[in-house]
């Protein structure tokens, strides 16, 4: 029945639709019937795209495939599954653990032409879109609404929704309101043999039987290929209120995250840690891009706080109050107050400027989350192990504190035998003496990037032996032939 079109979960087999009746001598000439010539990339066309936004290298690929919606993206899973052929799906290229990582074998099915907002709905607060949509324009159509998406990136204007749903992307305003996977009401997926799961629901609340769109959420295009979403959207909040504090050790920086959050009757939107090194990287004015410190003296730890709400004049007082007890309390010992949107806007770059890849090389870039109780000691130990392994490491942290997350940077020392191979075996050392800790302590090796093939070797730190027993089983149900993103996250035995 009509009233209950956006709570139906329907299995279907989509037509190819508009596909000429044309014979096709090989598999790539089936693909070019669905999807047009200029859609079909090969050669020179792959090898001219960069394999990910940080690397230049050549992307490698037996084809680019570029479907322009749900029914020609079935279309061509069920020409692939026939085939036998693996498909490995991208976004916008922003993941850190290789999950979009090809080969000359495998087929690349991009999602960049499946980049429309579909609709919005300013009652019932949804927006519906393409998986292909990007971060930033999502939230530009909610504003444009009225509203506001909860989701919020230092790569907005780059990342895909499809990405962010398939790795559960958190980013800056978790603390409030939480990961990607609460963002999501509704998803329509194309499986491995072509079978579109149209489950586009649009109410919070729906109870009928399994919530099948969250096996998706999170699996890095290993079960299925997120193709459309019906997101929540939330109320604006038009007005800010940003600090940049200072601290003399970490042991207030908690007591300080508490305060905050009791003061500002949840309204606390970011909360973003920064130890010295990578703050003195990001404000060293000698280097282009950088602003300058708004502190006169240095400090061991730095955070951004802000406050959003929908009047000025109450989240501004609030706000202030709370930081003038914080203050009182000792619990801060320097504040910089911006002034104007391009003094917030400096602030946030010290946090959001991430150029230090280009900086170093090599680079190693980590992703893990931990009890924030035990961040200081288990970053003091991470430091003493790097420095007992290399002299001159480079060591740099920061993160979102409040949801747990961290992201750690290491470079060591480049020295004049230094080979791609010895860069393998220092990145694994790096690999060892990041993760190894975190199970004891009952940290994640990913808090919000995902596994990929990076981190697979490592999964049994962060899940037990029966956890990924299943994982692997749910990977037999959906791509029992391990044609979808194979060799990513799991194996299927």
């Amino acid at each position: 029945p009509d009233g209950f079109a956006g709570i139906h979960v329907n299995i279907r087999v989509s037509a190819m639709q508009n596909v000429p009746p044309v014979k096709c001598h090989s598999l790539l000439d089936e693909l070019r019937a669905v999807v047009g010539d200029a859609h079909v990339l090969t050669e020179n066309s792959v090898s001219s795209r960069a394999s990910h936004y940080w690397d230049a290298t050549p992307m490698t690929a037996l084809a680019i495939v570029r479907p322009a919606n749900t029914d020609e993206t079935s279309a061509i899973m069920r020409l692939c599954h026939r085939a036998g052929q693996a498909v490995v799906t991208h976004g916008g290229l922003t993941g850190l653990v290789e999950g979009h990582a090809s080969n000359e074998q495998e087929i690349v099915l991009s999602m960049e032409r499946q980049r429309d907002i579909q609709s919005v709905d300013v009652d019932g607060r949804t927006i519906t879109v393409q998986a292909g949509a990007v971060l930033q324009s999502v939230q530009e159509a909610a504003t444009n609404a009225g509203l506001q998406f909860g989701l919020d990136l230092g790569a907005r204007g780059s990342c895909t929704i499809g990405g962010n749903l398939s790795t559960n992307a958190g980013g800056l305003s978790v603390l409030r309101y939480g990961m990607m996977r609460e963002q999501v009401l509704g998803l329509e997926v194309v499986l491995a043999d072509g079978r579109v799961m149209s489950s586009m629901n649009r109410m919070m609340k729906n109870n009928a039987g399994y919530d099948l769109k969250q096996l998706f959420i999170g699996s890095e295009g290993t079960l299925g290929i997120i193709t459309r979403a019906v997101l929540r959207l939330r109320a604006a909040t038009p007005a800010v209120a940003t600090a940049l504090v200072a601290f003399d050790h970490y042991d207030t920086v908690p007591a300080f995250l508490r305060h905050m959050d009791d003061s500002l009757n949840g309204t606390l939107d970011a909360f973003e840690i920064i130890w010295r090194p990578f703050f003195d990287l990001n404000t060293d004015t000698t280097i282009d891009g950088n602003v300058s410190s708004p502190f006169d003296n240095s400090y061991p730890i730095y955070a951004i706080v802000e406050s959003k709400g929908s009047e000025q004049e109450l989240v501004t007082t609030q706000f202030q109050n709370a930081l003038e007890v914080a203050f009182t309390d000792q619990l801060i010992v320097d504040a910089a107050i911006p002034q104007s949107e391009k003094e917030r806007q400096s602030i946030w770059q010290i946090r959001e400027n991430v150029d230090i890849r280009r900086r170093f090389d090599p680079v190693f870039v980590y992703d893990i989350s931990l009890p924030i109780v035990h961040m200081q000691s288990y970053l003091n130990d991470i430091e003493a192990n790097l420095n007992k392994q290399w002299s001159g490491v480079q060591f740099f942290a920061y993160g979102h504190l409040a949801d747990g997350n961290l992201h750690l940077v290491i470079s060591p020392a480049k020295t004049p035998d230094y080979t791609e191979a010895l860069g393998d075996e220092w990145h694994s050392v790096s690999n060892d003496i990041v993760y190894a800790p975190l199970h004891a302590l009952g940290g994640s090796i990913s808090a919000e990037h995902g596994i990929g093939l990076k981190k697979k070797p490592y999964l049994a730190l962060s899940r037990n032996a029966d956890e990924v027993a299943i994982m692997s089983s749910l990977k037999r149900v959906f791509d029992p032939d391990n044609k979808l993103n194979p060799g990513k996250v799991v194996s299927p035995r």
